[in-house]
């Protein structure tokens, strides 16, 4: 991953709404959620749903997918653990830095 790609994942995650939006994506799985459903769940208007589900697509953070008359969004799992891994590379050098091991990231 480039630091790029990373500057411009944190840069979708870091508003409110659409951290929730991709959180409530990481949550429904490869079963992914359309945005009427992410909309009665989450309480977002739809414009600004629109939005921000733009900005994460954009960021590579989300998929799409047409399904018949409906559009089903995804949490992209490689992008995500790909993110969480450069920032995770090298952490303290090898020393233990005292931060409890953490479960691998999602295989999904």
């Amino acid at each position: 991953m480039t630091e790029e790609q990373v500057v411009e994942g944190l840069g979708a995650l870091a508003h409110p709404v659409r951290l929730r939006v991709f959180r409530a994506l990481v949550v429904a799985g490869q079963a992914g959620l359309t945005p009427a459903t992410l909309q009665a769940s989450l309480g977002i208007p739809a414009t600004t749903l629109s939005f921000h589900l733009k900005d994460l697509t954009h960021s590579g953070l989300t998929s799409v997918e047409r399904s018949s008359r409906h559009l089903i969004y995804r949490a992209a799992y490689g992008r995500m653990n790909g993110l969480i891994a450069y920032l995770t590379a090298h952490c303290c050098e090898g020393v233990d830095c005292g931060v409890a091991p953490q479960a691998p990231a999602c295989a999904c």
